[in-house]
């Protein structure tokens, strides 16, 4: 459970509801993870590269200490069985030997407790994890709750740091701090653009076209069908926590990797369940920010559990990635527990139950062997391509002139066969096409999707949506398809 970075660690730890995800958002300066009043919130843990003076680090939002005797056991944490506590405690473990620094936080509002207590206890005993900690005390918003702090001196860990990560009072000094403890000089290299995974809405073309950029990717479909598992099998280690039991992802796990020289933004997200306006608060949260991440993603990885029926409700998540304009793979998991593996049967079956998305690439895999889990990027990367797509004005002449001859345009209503003027690209990510036709004339529906299915198949546009608008153009007078149709 080794974080990947070329950075120093520092590991933000302390009970339940202390204020760590407030904190990690505040320190990395975006909203990656879920804050909410309720206990146990965060069950994996949070990574995110920041900079501060120009010296680069890693920050790990941790799961909340639920019980010293988790740390402090080893045969506790060799526990075998799946309970959800046991692991993320693991990982807190092995965050606490990874990191270069410790932050200790702890809760001024509710004071010092017994299990705060029992923390210092375990950081005292320990002299190569009390030499990296770093004591914050959060919930300091006023002179009065300063002098209130003074009680976690007698914790013997040394001076505490004072701030309000809700409102960021404090966190300058934080910072600087850190600074002044991580190693290295201050990088002199200018921070890449796109770093990380930015909370933003959709970019323009131009940007869009940035080599720079990484792919957004995210893990999207049902609670259980794997996603977690798959983002193990994909890294090799057990990034995040695995469990049988629904919603155990609350809030989306972004991991950077680099696959062929291509930097890929890799999200895990929340389940989403059939009855999500009636989940509970946490859960409808992270359904929340599923779609939202959906959003700003390129590709979406749809899983689905093939051991099990396609459901009402895997269409439904379908029609919301549709609906973002997203490129997606469908990947049919769990193909080890499927008795009769006919791939060609299985796939008639699965596009006969989504005919509306049959231009999408399938892949059976199995999260839990990794068995066809290395051709998934190799995909992605043909996608990412696609998505970019430019066809110049001469291409799509001759391009239209090809489709005619094959397939009339059909009409809608009228009583004549439209005519197709002209058709040119309009956009990027994903591509956007303006078919125009004359002001009297109208173009039956079917024959836009024709076009559509044409332009993917002739130009190799792989698992994208194409878009194609038709605009009925009255003013034709000075142009070359003016001519053309005066000599109709």
């Amino acid at each position: 459970m080794q974080i990947n970075t070329p950075h120093p660690l520092v590991a933000i730890v302390g009970r339940t509801n202390v204020g760590k995800s407030t904190l990690f958002n505040r320190l990395t300066e975006r909203n990656q993870a879920l804050v909410s009043d309720i206990e146990n919130t965060t069950r994996d843990s949070n990574v995110a590269d920041t900079s501060w003076r120009g010296k680069d680090f890693t920050v790990v939002d941790t799961a909340g200490i639920i019980d010293v005797k988790y740390l402090a056991d080893k045969k506790l944490l060799s526990n075998p069985l799946s309970n959800i506590d046991i692991k993320t405690q693991k990982q807190v473990v092995a965050f606490f030997k990874q990191a270069t620094l410790i932050i200790f936080m702890l809760d001024n509002k509710t004071g010092l407790l017994p299990a705060d207590r029992e923390m210092a206890k375990f950081f005292q005993k320990r002299k190569e994890l009390k030499e990296k900690l770093l004591l914050v005390v959060n919930k300091v918003d006023s002179y009065k709750q300063k002098n209130e702090a003074a009680q976690f001196h007698k914790l013997g860990l040394g001076e505490p740091e004072l701030i309000s990560a809700a409102s960021g009072a404090g966190t300058g000094d934080l910072l600087d701090k850190i600074f002044e403890i991580l190693p290295g000089e201050k990088s002199d290299t200018p921070k890449k653009k796109w770093k990380g995974y930015k909370d933003e809405e959709e970019e323009n073309d131009e940007a869009n076209l940035d080599p720079n950029r990484p792919i957004n990717v995210c893990l999207i479909g049902k609670p259980n069908v794997g996603k977690s598992s798959l983002l193990n099998s994909i890294l090799g280690y057990e990034r995040v926590i695995v469990s049988d039991i629904p919603h155990t992802t609350r809030e989306p796990q972004k991991t950077e990797i680099i696959y062929k020289d291509q930097v890929i933004n890799l999200i895990d997200t929340a389940g989403i369940s059939k009855h999500g306006h009636k989940a509970e608060r946490l859960e409808k949260y992270g359904i929340m920010k599923s779609l939202s991440t959906l959003k700003r993603s390129d590709v979406a990885l749809l899983m689905l559990d093939i051991s099990q029926e396609i459901t009402h409700q895997d269409a439904k998540i379908i029609e919301e990635i549709m609906d973002f304009h997203k490129s997606f793979i469908i990947l049919a998991n769990k193909w080890d527990l499927v008795k009769n593996r006919d791939v060609k049967k299985w796939t008639a079956d699965i596009y006969r139950r989504l005919p509306f998305v049959a231009w999408a690439p399938l892949q059976f895999i199995s999260a839990k062997t990794g068995a066809k889990v290395n051709k998934i990027f190799d995909l992605v990367l043909e996608i990412a391509q696609a998505r970019k797509v430019q066809l110049s004005d001469s291409q799509l002449e001759k391009f239209l002139k090809r489709i005619v001859k094959i397939h009339k345009p059909a009409k809608g209503k009228g009583m004549g066969h439209p005519r197709i003027y002209h058709i040119r690209q309009v956009g990027v990510n994903p591509p956007r096409f303006e078919v125009r036709i004359g002001s009297q004339d109208d173009l039956h529906f079917s024959y836009a999707r024709f076009i559509e299915n044409q332009l993917r198949t002739q130009f190799k546009i792989v698992g994208t949506p194409v878009s194609v608008s038709i605009v009925k153009n009255r003013k034709l007078h000075g142009t070359s398809e003016a001519k053309a149709a005066a000599q109709q």
